[in-house]
């Protein structure tokens, strides 16, 4: 959760990453003064519920949107533009650094004693110096064409000794400056290393030696009932926060932001900026990162984090490449129309998944797929969302070949297709650490 302007907003054309290699456009509306409302809303936790009550739910739903947006339309973020994903391309490209992951339970760091149980306030001691305040500023555009700054804020975890910590793609997304206070108070500018909308994740670094860095547990062997440490910066503004809780369940499948994921459940409290902090066990290792919570006037003590198991594998990924490699693409960019209102918006009298660009050269391109086509199927699983497009090409790897459905100017077509690797398009920053924007960046 971050306290972030640009987070929780009613669709606008939006550009953002999927494990695909595509590029959803969503619709996104904020308020420009108001304070950040975490992505909450998002949150779908199985099982479905019964078929007429979730219909009733989704009406009352998009009538919510629908006054929601008319207030909310004077802080327009004017659609999605790229800045997030950075590569540091001439330094960090190969480059290498080291995980502290636990061997055998035990925690090597002072100035608690290693290999037993610890006491909250022992957790709390040993990793506050590991978890960092993130600010960030974006430069927008308002419907009237003014450009004006959002602030936000978030958390973030110290991972190596020269800087390297790992935040929330959320917190980071969109930024033209990130800014990093550690515990100590000493503040530094941050570069963006890499950023994967997929999982959530983003790599940051500072130059800064010295550092604590925590130590990663294994989240495989967590059990359901065990000690979780919360550190963070609530609202923003108190960083280095402390809850406690359980673990309250594991391998909880969520979507957040038309993105399927499986992610720790804890009761441990958690509030807007703590996206990006640590979820620690009794023995001081990092078995999470926390990503978001329900909301509701009658829900208490639901959080999630994203596993460290696979927040390290990401991390190691991002400071090599900049990027997550091996994942396959379409070279596609799509709009996802999900209500009748969006559908009248465009134009169009169907709601589903529209191709709206198609990259030339790409995969999409030599099969035929064309602008405008409404994607129906994937070797015959139904896609009615980007959720759904995203979860049938995370059936198949690079190289494999598959069949898609398109509705096309009152008739159906289909193409066979062979799934290109996702290319490296992350947004460069340059020697200061800015972000060379682009307001349109095609994830393929």
């Amino acid at each position: 959760m971050m306290n972030e302007n640009h987070e929780n907003r009613i669709p606008e054309e939006n550009h953002c990453e999927n494990e695909a290699g595509m590029t959803a456009a969503s619709q996104e509306h904020t308020s420009a003064d108001a304070k950040e409302q975490p992505r909450y809303e998002h949150i779908h936790v199985q099982p479905e519920p019964d078929p007429v009550l979730k219909e009733l739910a989704k009406q009352r739903k998009s009538m919510k949107r629908t006054m929601v947006a008319g207030f909310l339309c004077c802080g327009l973020l004017a659609g999605g533009i790229g800045f997030g994903g950075g590569l540091l391309a001439n330094q960090m490209n190969g480059s290498s650094t080291t995980l502290y992951r636990s061997t055998a339970g035990k925690v090597e760091v002072q100035p608690v004693s290693a290999g037993s149980e610890m006491s909250v306030e022992q957790v709390a001691a040993l990793n506050q110096p590991s978890v960092v305040e993130i600010k960030t500023e974006k430069v927008t555009n308002s419907s009237f064409l003014q450009q004006y700054v959002q602030t936000g804020a978030g958390s973030g975890v110290i991972i190596s000794e020269d800087g390297y910590l790992i935040t929330n793609n959320h917190v980071i997304n969109g930024a033209s400056t990130n800014q990093v206070r550690t515990s100590d108070g000493t503040t530094y500018d941050a570069v963006l290393v890499g950023t994967d909308s997929k999982t959530d994740v983003a790599v940051l670094k500072i130059n800064a030696s010295g550092l604590r860095p925590v130590t990663f547990g294994d989240s495989d062997n967590l059990n359901v009932g065990e000690t979780a440490v919360a550190i963070g910066n609530p609202l923003g503004e108190l960083g280095g926060t402390v809850t406690n809780g359980i673990i309250s369940a594991k391998d909880r499948s969520i979507t957040l932001d038309n993105q399927q994921m499986t992610l720790l459940q804890t009761n441990a409290a958690i509030n807007p900026g703590n996206s990006g902090g640590g979820l620690f066990n009794s023995r001081g290792e990092l078995i999470g990162m926390v990503v978001a919570k329900s909301s509701g006037s009658d829900v208490e003590g639901l959080g999630f984090a994203i596993p460290s198991n696979l927040v390290s594998k990401i991390a190691q990924e991002l400071i090599a490449n900049g990027y997550v490699t091996g994942r396959p693409a379409l070279g596609v960019t799509v709009l996802s129309i999900e209500n009748a209102q969006t559908a009248m918006q465009y134009g169009v009298s169907s709601l589903g998944v529209y191709i709206t660009d198609v990259e030339s050269g790409s995969a999409a391109d030599k099969a035929g797929l064309q602008a405008g086509d409404r994607i129906i199927s994937i070797n015959n699983l139904v896609v009615e969302s980007f959720a759904d497009l995203s979860a049938a090409l995370d059936n198949y790897a690079v190289g494999d070949t598959v069949e898609i459905m398109v509705s096309r100017g009152g008739s159906t077509v289909t193409v066979s297709l062979t799934l290109q690797e996702k290319k490296n398009t992350t947004v460069p920053q340059n020697e200061n650490g800015e972000t060379q924007t682009n307001p349109e960046v095609p994830l393929n």
